[in-house]
Protein backbone atom coordinates (compact mmCIF):
# COMPACT_ATOMS: atom_id res chain seq x y z
CA UNK A 1 0.00 0.00 0.00
CA UNK A 2 1.31 3.44 -0.96
CA UNK A 3 -0.12 6.67 0.42
CA UNK A 4 0.41 10.21 -0.83
CA UNK A 5 2.78 12.33 1.24
CA UNK A 6 2.41 16.03 1.88
CA UNK A 7 5.41 18.22 1.08
CA UNK A 8 5.23 19.65 4.59
CA UNK A 9 6.27 16.28 5.98
CA UNK A 10 9.83 16.74 4.71
CA UNK A 11 11.21 18.29 7.90
CA UNK A 12 12.33 15.95 10.68
CA UNK A 13 14.53 16.41 13.72
CA UNK A 14 16.27 13.03 13.49
CA UNK A 15 18.98 12.17 10.93
CA UNK A 16 17.36 11.13 7.69
CA UNK A 17 18.40 8.06 5.72
CA UNK A 18 17.86 7.30 2.04
CA UNK A 19 17.77 3.69 0.80
CA UNK A 20 18.40 3.46 -2.95
CA UNK A 21 17.61 0.27 -4.85
CA UNK A 22 17.76 -0.33 -8.58
CA UNK A 23 14.17 -1.40 -9.30
CA UNK A 24 10.78 -1.16 -7.57
CA UNK A 25 10.68 -4.86 -6.62
CA UNK A 26 13.83 -4.37 -4.53
CA UNK A 27 12.45 -1.16 -3.02
CA UNK A 28 9.25 -3.00 -2.10
CA UNK A 29 11.24 -5.84 -0.53
CA UNK A 30 12.92 -3.29 1.73
CA UNK A 31 9.57 -1.66 2.52
CA UNK A 32 8.13 -4.99 3.70
CA UNK A 33 10.62 -4.96 6.58
CA UNK A 34 8.78 -2.00 8.11
CA UNK A 35 5.31 -2.22 9.67
CA UNK A 36 3.82 1.00 8.30
CA UNK A 37 3.04 1.70 4.63
CA UNK A 38 5.18 4.07 2.63
CA UNK A 39 3.87 7.36 1.27
CA UNK A 40 4.71 8.37 -2.30
CA UNK A 41 6.35 11.76 -2.63
CA UNK A 42 7.32 13.37 -5.94
CA UNK A 43 10.42 15.53 -5.88
CA UNK A 44 12.18 17.22 -8.81
CA UNK A 45 13.76 14.47 -10.89
CA UNK A 46 12.70 11.58 -8.67
CA UNK A 47 9.91 9.86 -6.73
CA UNK A 48 10.46 8.78 -3.12
CA UNK A 49 8.56 6.34 -0.95
CA UNK A 50 8.60 7.74 2.57
CA UNK A 51 8.28 5.53 5.63
CA UNK A 52 6.86 7.12 8.81
CA UNK A 53 8.36 7.50 12.29
CA UNK A 54 11.88 8.35 11.21
CA UNK A 55 12.45 5.23 9.12
CA UNK A 56 14.28 5.59 5.76
CA UNK A 57 13.03 7.11 2.57
CA UNK A 58 13.09 4.58 -0.27
CA UNK A 59 14.13 5.26 -3.85
CA UNK A 60 14.01 2.99 -6.90
CA UNK A 61 16.96 4.78 -8.52
CA UNK A 62 17.21 2.82 -11.76
CA UNK A 63 19.51 0.19 -13.25
CA UNK A 64 23.20 0.88 -13.76
CA UNK A 65 25.68 3.25 -12.15
CA UNK A 66 24.82 6.31 -14.27
CA UNK A 67 21.07 6.36 -13.62
CA UNK A 68 21.57 5.32 -9.98
CA UNK A 69 23.95 8.25 -9.49
CA UNK A 70 21.63 10.72 -11.22
CA UNK A 71 18.53 9.66 -9.29
CA UNK A 72 20.34 9.54 -5.95
CA UNK A 73 21.87 12.97 -6.59
CA UNK A 74 18.42 14.36 -7.40
CA UNK A 75 17.01 13.02 -4.13
CA UNK A 76 19.97 14.33 -2.12
CA UNK A 77 19.75 17.75 -3.74
CA UNK A 78 16.00 18.02 -3.19
CA UNK A 79 16.41 17.10 0.47
CA UNK A 80 19.18 19.64 0.94
CA UNK A 81 17.12 22.39 -0.70
CA UNK A 82 14.19 21.47 1.54
CA UNK A 83 16.42 22.06 4.57
CA UNK A 84 16.33 18.42 5.69
CA UNK A 85 19.41 16.76 4.14
CA UNK A 86 20.07 13.06 4.36
CA UNK A 87 22.73 11.90 6.81
CA UNK A 88 23.28 8.46 5.23
CA UNK A 89 22.61 6.73 1.92
CA UNK A 90 22.21 2.95 1.72
CA UNK A 91 22.58 1.21 -1.64
CA UNK A 92 20.59 -2.02 -1.39
CA UNK A 93 19.27 -4.83 -3.53
CA UNK A 94 20.10 -8.21 -4.93
CA UNK A 95 23.28 -9.13 -6.79
CA UNK A 96 25.65 -11.84 -7.86
CA UNK A 97 27.88 -13.58 -5.35
CA UNK A 98 31.39 -14.94 -5.83
CA UNK A 99 31.48 -18.61 -4.86
CA UNK A 100 32.26 -20.14 -2.46
CA UNK A 101 32.38 -17.09 -0.19
CA UNK A 102 28.95 -15.61 -1.02
CA UNK A 103 26.47 -18.35 -1.91
CA UNK A 104 22.93 -17.76 -3.14
CA UNK A 105 20.70 -16.50 -0.33
CA UNK A 106 23.56 -15.02 1.69
CA UNK A 107 24.10 -11.36 2.52
CA UNK A 108 27.09 -9.14 1.81
CA UNK A 109 27.80 -5.72 3.31
CA UNK A 110 30.41 -3.63 1.52
CA UNK A 111 33.46 -2.40 3.37
CA UNK A 112 34.66 -1.28 -0.08
CA UNK A 113 32.46 -0.18 -2.98
CA UNK A 114 34.56 -0.43 -6.13
CA UNK A 115 33.96 0.33 -9.79
CA UNK A 116 35.16 -2.78 -11.57
CA UNK A 117 35.27 -1.44 -15.13
CA UNK A 118 36.01 2.28 -14.80
CA UNK A 119 39.32 2.79 -16.58
CA UNK A 120 41.13 1.75 -19.74
CA UNK A 121 42.09 -1.51 -21.39
CA UNK A 122 45.74 -1.50 -22.52
CA UNK A 123 48.14 -3.97 -24.08
CA UNK A 124 49.44 -4.60 -20.56
CA UNK A 125 45.98 -5.11 -19.05
CA UNK A 126 43.30 -3.03 -17.37
CA UNK A 127 44.17 0.32 -15.77
CA UNK A 128 41.70 1.81 -13.26
CA UNK A 129 40.80 5.42 -13.83
CA UNK A 130 42.91 6.44 -10.83
CA UNK A 131 46.02 5.17 -12.63
CA UNK A 132 45.11 7.56 -15.43
CA UNK A 133 45.11 10.45 -12.98
CA UNK A 134 41.35 10.91 -12.63
CA UNK A 135 38.62 10.46 -10.05
CA UNK A 136 38.25 7.51 -7.74
CA UNK A 137 37.32 3.86 -8.08
CA UNK A 138 36.62 2.94 -4.45
CA UNK A 139 34.45 4.32 -1.65
CA UNK A 140 34.76 3.12 1.95
CA UNK A 141 31.60 3.01 4.08
CA UNK A 142 31.99 3.88 7.78
CA UNK A 143 33.77 0.94 9.43
CA UNK A 144 31.66 1.07 12.57
CA UNK A 145 28.42 1.01 10.59
CA UNK A 146 29.68 -1.89 8.43
CA UNK A 147 30.51 -3.85 11.58
CA UNK A 148 27.14 -3.09 13.16
CA UNK A 149 25.29 -4.06 9.99
CA UNK A 150 27.26 -7.31 9.71
CA UNK A 151 26.53 -8.20 13.33
CA UNK A 152 22.83 -7.40 13.05
CA UNK A 153 22.15 -9.15 9.74
CA UNK A 154 24.80 -11.88 9.54
CA UNK A 155 26.11 -10.31 6.33
CA UNK A 156 29.70 -10.97 5.38
CA UNK A 157 31.84 -7.82 4.96
CA UNK A 158 33.93 -7.45 1.83
CA UNK A 159 34.27 -5.68 -1.49
CA UNK A 160 31.17 -5.21 -3.61
CA UNK A 161 31.97 -4.51 -7.25
CA UNK A 162 29.93 -2.25 -9.50
CA UNK A 163 29.87 -2.87 -13.23
CA UNK A 164 27.89 -1.57 -16.18
CA UNK A 165 27.79 -5.12 -17.56
CA UNK A 166 26.79 -8.17 -15.54
CA UNK A 167 29.37 -10.94 -15.60
CA UNK A 168 28.26 -13.84 -17.77
CA UNK A 169 31.29 -16.11 -18.12
CA UNK A 170 33.61 -18.05 -15.86
CA UNK A 171 36.58 -16.31 -17.46
CA UNK A 172 35.27 -12.86 -16.56
CA UNK A 173 34.45 -13.98 -13.01
CA UNK A 174 37.98 -15.32 -12.56
CA UNK A 175 39.45 -12.11 -13.98
CA UNK A 176 37.47 -9.97 -11.54
CA UNK A 177 38.53 -12.08 -8.59
CA UNK A 178 42.15 -11.86 -9.70
CA UNK A 179 41.91 -8.06 -9.82
CA UNK A 180 39.84 -7.82 -6.65
CA UNK A 181 40.71 -10.75 -4.33
CA UNK A 182 38.35 -9.50 -1.59
CA UNK A 183 35.35 -9.23 -3.90
CA UNK A 184 32.28 -10.99 -2.53
CA UNK A 185 29.50 -9.63 -4.73
CA UNK A 186 28.76 -7.82 -7.97
CA UNK A 187 25.95 -5.40 -8.76
CA UNK A 188 25.35 -2.42 -11.03
CA UNK A 189 24.47 0.56 -8.79
CA UNK A 190 26.55 0.81 -5.62
CA UNK A 191 29.40 2.89 -7.01
CA UNK A 192 26.99 5.32 -8.69
CA UNK A 193 25.07 5.76 -5.44
CA UNK A 194 28.35 6.23 -3.57
CA UNK A 195 29.56 8.85 -6.04
CA UNK A 196 26.36 10.87 -5.56
CA UNK A 197 26.62 10.55 -1.78
CA UNK A 198 30.28 11.62 -1.82
CA UNK A 199 29.44 14.70 -3.87
CA UNK A 200 27.10 15.72 -1.05
CA UNK A 201 29.53 14.75 1.72
CA UNK A 202 27.18 12.00 2.91
CA UNK A 203 28.43 8.55 4.02
CA UNK A 204 27.22 5.46 2.20
CA UNK A 205 26.52 1.81 2.99
CA UNK A 206 25.86 -1.05 0.55
CA UNK A 207 23.97 -4.25 1.38
CA UNK A 208 23.38 -7.04 -1.14
CA UNK A 209 21.38 -10.25 -0.99
CA UNK A 210 22.87 -12.83 -3.35
CA UNK A 211 20.48 -14.08 -6.03
CA UNK A 212 22.91 -15.90 -8.32
CA UNK A 213 26.55 -16.94 -8.63
CA UNK A 214 28.90 -14.62 -10.52
CA UNK A 215 29.92 -16.57 -13.61
CA UNK A 216 28.25 -18.27 -16.57
CA UNK A 217 24.84 -16.71 -17.19
CA UNK A 218 22.26 -19.33 -16.18
CA UNK A 219 18.88 -17.83 -15.33
CA UNK A 220 17.63 -21.23 -14.19
CA UNK A 221 20.08 -20.95 -11.29
CA UNK A 222 18.85 -17.54 -10.19
CA UNK A 223 16.91 -17.41 -6.92
CA UNK A 224 15.47 -13.90 -7.08
CA UNK A 225 12.55 -14.61 -4.77
CA UNK A 226 14.85 -16.11 -2.15
CA UNK A 227 17.19 -13.14 -2.38
CA UNK A 228 14.36 -10.62 -2.08
CA UNK A 229 13.13 -12.46 1.00
CA UNK A 230 16.64 -12.30 2.45
CA UNK A 231 16.71 -8.56 1.72
CA UNK A 232 13.47 -8.04 3.61
CA UNK A 233 14.72 -10.09 6.54
CA UNK A 234 18.01 -8.19 6.54
CA UNK A 235 16.33 -4.79 6.75
CA UNK A 236 14.10 -6.02 9.55
CA UNK A 237 17.30 -6.71 11.51
CA UNK A 238 19.10 -3.63 10.22
CA UNK A 239 16.31 -1.19 11.10
CA UNK A 240 17.34 -0.76 14.77
CA UNK A 241 20.93 -0.09 13.66
CA UNK A 242 19.75 2.59 11.23
CA UNK A 243 17.41 4.16 13.80
CA UNK A 244 20.23 4.49 16.33
CA UNK A 245 22.88 5.60 13.83
CA UNK A 246 24.09 9.21 14.00
CA UNK A 247 26.35 11.20 11.64
CA UNK A 248 29.08 11.07 14.32
CA UNK A 249 29.22 7.30 13.76
CA UNK A 250 30.58 7.90 10.25
CA UNK A 251 33.99 8.42 11.81
CA UNK A 252 33.96 5.04 13.54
Amino acid sequence: MVLQAEEGQLTTSSPRILVATAVPVERDAVARAFPEPAAELSRPGTVLHRLPDGDPDLLAAGVGPALAAASTAAALTAAALDGAPYALVVSAGIGGGFLPDAPVGSLVVADEITAADLGAETADGFLPVTDLGFGTVTHHPPAGLVAAAATATGARPGTVLTGSTVTGTAERAALLRARHPRALAEAMEGFGVAEAAAAHGVPVLELRAVSNPVGPRDRAAWRIGEALGALTDAFGKLAPVLRSWTPHDSHG
